[in-house]
């Protein structure tokens, strides 16, 4: 399993970051290799993407989220991943995004991928196409703003 963590400041709200970040749907126009994103239901979504040269499909499930504060998810089934992402208020105009990942690589390419920081990489040049995504907007697509309590341990 590969761990990653990351961070990148933006220059909005925490409520439009957040906002932004629920809109799943839009998420191929600002991360590499997500070809597609489909919203299920409210804890649910379907993921096509592409790592490595490889096409994957898989759902992930949101295991918990927080508005202006958190969302946790992870894979229902292979391939393996789970990751949260959290939104801290640097003031009423500024907000500091951590994303933190785990990721279980499948087959020798992905392998390799990852031994090379292909994951770290992605990571942190999706967050920066993220920040010039919503800071070129100034205003989330739209925003979901439920609640989803972690599951008993």
């Amino acid at each position: 399993m590969s761990s990653v963590m990351e961070s990148i400041d933006v220059h909005v709200p925490v409520h439009t970051a957040y906002n932004q970040w629920t809109q799943f749907e839009d998420f191929p126009q600002f991360m590499e290799g997500v070809e597609e994103i489909h919203q299920v239901n409210d804890t649910l979504t379907h993921w096509k993407v592409k790592v490595a040269g490889a096409s994957r499909e898989y759902d992930a499930q949101i295991t918990e989220q927080r508005p202006d504060e958190r969302i946790a998810w992870t894979s229902v089934e292979e391939p393996k991943n789970a990751g949260v992402v959290t939104f801290h208020r640097l003031d009423d105009d500024n907000t500091r995004i951590a994303l933190q990942l785990e990721v279980e690589p499948e087959g020798i390419m992905e392998n390799v991928a990852d031994k090379m920081g292909l994951v770290k990489h992605r990571a942190k040049n999706d967050l920066k196409r993220f920040k010039e995504f919503i800071e070129e907007r100034g205003t989330e697509t739209g925003a979901w703003r439920g609640n989803v309590d972690r599951p008993d341990q």
